[in-house]
C-alpha cells in the first residue's frame, strides 16, 4: 500500500514538507450505506418539531351541545370542536410531542468518519497547517491566508484541536469557512466543504480519536 501524506503549508502558502497519514484512519475503504446511515441519524437528531395541531380535547370552546338530540331534523352533535366541524380538532395530526431522534452506534459513527476522511485524503483535499495563530481579531487575516492555500475560493472547514477566540471570530464572518475543532466533527460538515485544513496537531488529534 501506498504511503498516504498531505503537504504542509506555512500560513503564507509556502510548502514545509509533508504529513504522514495513518491508513487506519485515512486509507479505509467507504461503505455508502453506513455513511448514509449516519447522514441521516445526524440531520434527524438536529430536527426540531415546529408543527402542533390540537385535538377536540384541546381547542378551546363548544361545551355546550350545539342543538338538541332530537326532533331538529339535522344529525346529532354534542359538541362544535368534533374534528368534523369548521374550527374543531384535527385527527392525526402533527404533534410536538414527536420524537425524531435516532440512536447512533459510537463505533458505526466513528467508522463514518473515518470513511469520508479517507475520501478527502484521496482527493488531495486535506490541507495541514504547520501551526495557525493569529495575533489580532481580523477576518482580513483568515480571507489573506486562504487565498494563499490551495483551495480555490471553495468552501472549507477549519478544524482545531483547540479553537482560540481570535481564530473563531475572525473565520466565522467569511462565508465559505466552518470552524469546527477536532473532537466534535461530523459526516455533514466534512461532506458539504471542499477541503479540510487542519494542522499537524489536528491530523495527531484526529488519529489519536479514531484509530
Amino acid at each position: 500500500m501506498a504511503t498516504l501524506t498531505a503537504k504542509i503549508y506555512n500560513q503564507d502558502g509556502t510548502e514545509a514538507g509533508e504529513q504522514k497519514l495513518d491508513p487506519k484512519v485515512f486509507g479505509v475503504k467507504a461503505n455508502k450505506a453506513l455513511i448514509h446511515e449516519i447522514v441521516v441519524a445526524q440531520e434527524s437528531n438536529a430536527r426540531e418539531t415546529i408543527s402542533h395541531t390540537k385535538t377536540r380535547g384541546e381547542v378551546r370552546g363548544g361545551g355546550i351541545k350545539p342543538w338538541k338530540q332530537k326532533h331538529t331534523g339535522r344529525a346529532r352533535h354534542g359538541s362544535t370542536r368534533s374534528p368534523i366541524w369548521k374550527g374543531g380538532g384535527v385527527v392525526f395530526g402533527p404533534r410536538k410531542t414527536r420524537v425524531w431522534t435516532k440512536k447512533v452506534n459510537k463505533k458505526a459513527k466513528q467508522a463514518a468518519l473515518r470513511m469520508v476522511l479517507s475520501d478527502k485524503a484521496t482527493a488531495n483535499q486535506i490541507i495541514v497547517l504547520s501551526a495557525l495563530k493569529l495575533d489580532e481579531y481580523k477576518t482580513k487575516a483568515v480571507a489573506a491566508m486562504l487565498k494563499k492555500l490551495p483551495t480555490d475560493g471553495r468552501k472549507s472547514l477549519i478544524a482545531l484541536p483547540a479553537i482560540g477566540e481570535k481564530i473563531w471570530k475572525s473565520a466565522k464572518n467569511i462565508t465559505t469557512v466552518t470552524v469546527s475543532k477536532t473532537d466534535s466533527l461530523n459526516i455533514i460538515d466534512i461532506m458539504k466543504n471542499k477541503f479540510l485544513i487542519t494542522t499537524v496537531d489536528g491530523i495527531a488529534a484526529l488519529t489519536k480519536t479514531l484509530s
